[in-house]
């Protein structure tokens, strides 16, 4: 099965770190408040980055690692998959 590494850009502006086989279905869960606590007196408001074609193990690592990043960091690594990041502002 393939899983992949998600961040989504939040309705407080923070950015939440993930991983799933199924992003659509996710991001709706998580709309829905339904899985991850930290969704619950914030809203996703969109999907800013993903790496797809990881295997359980090796997206679990991954998570971590872009988790342990600062915001900076992470800003820069959604900035380096786009050609243009409009919502980043800082």
């Amino acid at each position: 099965m393939n899983w992949s590494v998600y961040i989504i850009l939040c309705s407080d502006d923070s950015l939440y770190t993930g991983i799933t086989t199924d992003i659509a279905r996710r991001f709706k869960q998580h709309a829905a408040q339904q899985g991850a606590k930290y969704f619950r007196g914030r809203q996703p408001m969109q999907l800013v980055y993903t790496e797809a074609e990881h295997s359980r193990r090796s997206a679990s690592q991954r998570e971590c690692a872009i988790k342990k990043l600062s915001r900076l960091q992470k800003l820069q690594l959604i900035a380096s998959s786009r050609d243009c990041s409009p919502f980043i502002q800082n």
